[in-house]
């Protein structure tokens, strides 16, 4: 949040008017003499009477007056809450935020709170992943007015809420508000993830793959190098597999379908291949890529997981390295700061972090570039612009500078101040070195889907990797016709 002086602007006008008037002439009336009659009875003289008429003189003076303009001082903007220096509205607003629950967004969380002030009330709901998606998409597709003003959403949102005019394209504000906010201090990849068919649709402010975390003390124990790719994960697996003071040795997160689609993403490309669909939208999933990255994934299953560690969830993987059960995982970056944070992790400073092992040797790491966003339903009867304003207030340099404690923020000044975990390296070579991510196709969400639903029946074994690809194209093609992304 930024703090401003409040600013005074006085205005004094003075004017004084002087004006005199005089008055008029000073003339005398004539003298009359009567000539003097003489008679032989009397002389008589009569002197007639001499009239001097004075016109009296009067002068006027004009009063003076001297009137000063009333001294206006404008009274200073109310401001929302003193961490919130944003105008507050006339009327009272709430405004609603949902999303999903992990460090970093848990801080935003809290900065977006600090707006709660004059005229405004600001609630956050942070629920897990697949819970937040689900109630989002119900509210955004309802047809009524949205129950949020602020979504939380990732690269795979901004396509799809973009596409059906679900949020609010914000190129408008961004360009108002660029420099106010030194909205250049987010990278332009985040920008650019942002962005679907040039429209804006969310405001970037976390950064986020995939990498390895571990446990040294048990990789010296056995002699082991920190895994470069999967063969070397599942010789890991296999060579602490009775290890007695964990329960597991590796897990990934397959959990739901919708992480088996992430990770199908590492394996497919670090396989070779490429895009889920090819230009005109047919399915490019079911190939020799996609058929050796869902076998090399079982096999992981089999060496490291099992039963078990397919019920692991992103809480569940954490929690796990905190407390030493697992022996090493590949898990977000964004779930790394907790590892040294002191009321949750039995582990502070003993969980190592390295770079995302590769999916086949030789190739790609096996992790993705994303970002997540703020952004604005389309359906919100509040005002965009102070909605706009309360994420700005909110994911400022300032702020963004303490979320760097807890993840990776978007902002050049937070990632480069030298604060932050010491995963950070780790995190950077593993985008750096990895597959990248989705492209910005609408059409993608429904092979997603597609996947989801079908992968994680190779992992219980109930389909083999071909069946399951089979049947996701199949899925996906009767959805995208549907919507007319195919013919």
């Amino acid at each position: 949040m930024r703090n401003y002086k409040a600013k005074v602007l006085g205005l004094v006008l003075a004017l004084a008017l002087i004006a005199a008037a005089c008055g008029g002439d000073d003339d005398a009336a004539p003298t009359t003499t009567v000539a003097p009659t003489t008679t032989a009875a009397a002389a008589t003289t009569t002197a007639a009477a001499t009239t001097t008429t004075a016109a009296q003189t009067t002068t006027t003076a004009a009063a003076t007056t001297t009137t000063a303009a009333p001294t206006t001082t404008e009274a200073p903007m109310m401001m929302v809450s003193d961490e919130c220096q944003i105008g507050a509205p006339e009327n009272g607003v709430t405004i609603n935020m949902i999303g999903w629950t992990f460090d970093i967004m848990e801080f935003y969380a809290g900065e977006l709170e600090k707006c709660n002030g004059e005229n405004v009330e600001v609630n956050t709901q942070l629920l897990q992943y697949q819970d937040a998606r689900d109630q989002m998409l119900l509210d955004l597709t309802s047809g009524g007015t949205s129950a949020y003003e602020i979504v939380h959403g990732a690269n795979g949102e901004i396509s799809e809420f973009g596409s059906q005019g679900l949020v609010v394209r914000l190129n408008d504000l961004v360009e108002k508000y660029w420099d106010e906010y030194d909205l250049g201090d987010i990278s332009q990849i985040a920008w650019d993830g942002a962005t679907f068919e040039e429209g804006i649709y969310g405001i970037p402010v976390v950064s986020n793959t995939q990498h390895l975390m571990y446990r040294p003390d048990l990789y010296e124990k056995y002699g082991l190098s920190v895994p470069a790719n999967y063969d070397e994960v599942i010789n890991s697996c296999n060579v602490m597999r009775d290890e007695s003071s964990i329960d597991l040795p590796f897990v990934m997160n397959l959990h739901a379908g919708s992480a088996w689609d992430v990770w199908f993403l590492h394996f497919f490309r670090g396989f070779g291949g490429g895009n889920y669909l090819n230009p005109d939208n047919t399915p490019a999933v079911n190939s020799p890529e996609g058929v050796a990255a869902v076998a090399k994934i079982k096999e992981v299953i089999d060496a490291c997981m099992g039963a078990q560690g397919l019920t692991y969830d992103y809480n569940a993987v954490q929690l796990g390295l905190q407390t030493g059960g697992l022996a090493s995982s590949t898990l977000w970056a964004s779930r790394a700061a907790a590892m040294d944070d002191p009321d949750e992790s039995l582990f502070v400073n003993g969980i190592e972090f390295a770079v995302a092992p590769s999916p086949m040797p030789g190739g790609p790491a096996g992790s993705s570039a994303w970002n997540d966003f703020l952004m604005i339903p389309a359906s919100a009867d509040v005002d965009a612009e102070l909605i706009f304003k309360v994420i700005m207030e909110a994911t400022d340099a300032e702020s963004q500078l303490g979320a760097a404690e807890v993840g990776i923020p978007t902002r050049a000044s937070a990632t480069g101040a030298g604060v932050g975990g010491r995963y950070l390296s780790a995190a950077a070579e593993s985008v750096a070195n990895g597959i990248g991510i989705f492209a910005p196709n609408p059409a993608v969400r429904l092979m997603r889907n597609a996947l989801g639903n079908q992968l994680p029946l190779v992992g219980t074994g109930e389909k083999t990797p071909q069946q399951a690809l089979e049947d996701a194209v199949e899925e996906y093609l009767v959805e995208a016709r549907a919507q007319d992304f195919v013919s």
